[in-house]
């Protein structure tokens, strides 16, 4: 897998996809490394209005791009060699950390740490593609199921509550065709786009102060960030609008040509995966704002980079047929 979305293998990359994944990783590195300076309103209200869309957009287009998932041998070993194996890669490596400096090892596969939960909820969900593909309304069930999970308690073991309160932008997903990113790219829509947005970020600067973060990482019940089911439900579905708004906009002023970053963009997992350990040495120096800044646009262009990637490539691209029995051929 070369992307934080994995496609079906193509003769030529599509660079608007590219282009799309690079900037959101580079809103995904910085947004965690200026999270240590929300005690300052602007900051807060940033950090607020990119959560809104951020991991949505990535999430849109893993389903976009996993509308050919099928149950199949081949399949299965994709799943298992570009996210389960990952997963397990990285889920050790951040728990090393606390083995160096406190002398513990904390390692718990089913709980998520930090940001490997996209690995493990892109898993479920992707196992899922077919189910989704079998029913009338997909979209309306998922969002039933987004907003209902919103109100128990759920499991912390396999990132439930996130997996289920964003399941409906990987149903979204699945549900787009070409034609609809076709629509985006219309001059027109470049211009709504950009108003949008803009609109979205004077929105997040009234209202950040009165939203408590914890809605923005969809990771609590309704009752655990102090709600009751009516005011939860209602504040997750304009959550929900919000993001698949803010994703809309955002991609109708992606570039659609080649630029210099498209390449860039076909190596967001590297970013994704490897840009924490730069967020908890940057925790521990206590960079200012401007260097956090500088700082996330350098790591998010930097770890997507070909020397990273051939370095990295048997944590993020592990080969696995090693490991697999030969496939049957048809007879």
């Amino acid at each position: 897998m070369s992307s934080l979305v994995t496609a079906k293998p193509v003769t030529a990359r599509d660079p608007f996809f590219d282009n799309a994944k690079y900037l959101a990783i580079v809103l995904v590195v910085t947004g965690h490394l200026i999270e240590a300076h929300r005690d300052a309103a602007i900051v807060h209200a940033l950090y607020f209005y990119v959560y809104l869309f951020h991991m949505p957009l990535f999430i849109v287009l893993s389903g976009y791009l996993s509308r050919q998932f099928t149950f199949s041998a081949g399949k299965a070993r994709k799943l298992i060699s570009t996210l389960a194996v990952p997963y397990l890669i990285f889920e050790t490596a951040y728990s090393l950390p606390g083995l160096i400096l406190y002398g513990k090892f904390n390692l718990t596969l089913l709980e998520p740490y930090f940001l490997t939960w996209f690995l493990l909820s892109l898993f479920l969900w992707r196992l899922s593609t077919p189910v989704w593909q079998q029913l009338r309304w997909p979209l309306a069930v998922a969002l039933g199921l987004s907003l209902l999970t919103g109100m128990s308690k759920l499991p912390d073991e396999l990132a439930m509550n996130r997996t289920f309160g964003l399941l409906p932008f990987y149903v979204l997903g699945l549900m787009l065709r070409p034609e609809h990113f076709q629509l985006l790219r219309r001059p027109y829509m470049r211009l709504a786009g950009a108003l949008t947005l803009g609109v979205g970020l004077a929105a997040a600067l009234l209202v950040h102060a009165a939203v408590p973060t914890e809605w923005i990482r969809w990771r609590l019940s309704n009752s655990e960030i102090g709600v009751d089911d009516l005011t939860g439900t209602a504040i997750r579905l304009g959550l929900l609008v919000a993001g698949a708004v803010l994703v809309a906009a955002f991609l109708a002023i992606t570039p659609a040509r080649h630029t210099w970053f498209s390449g860039l963009g076909a190596a967001t997992m590297y970013a994704y995966l490897l840009h924490g350990f730069v967020v908890k040495i940057a925790e521990r120096l206590e960079l200012g704002l401007l260097l956090s800044t500088v700082l996330g646009l350098v790591a998010a262009t930097v770890l997507c980079t070909p020397p990273v990637r051939k370095l990295l490539h048997w944590a993020v691209e592990p080969r696995m047929s090693w490991a697999f029995t030969p496939l049957r051929r048809p007879a």
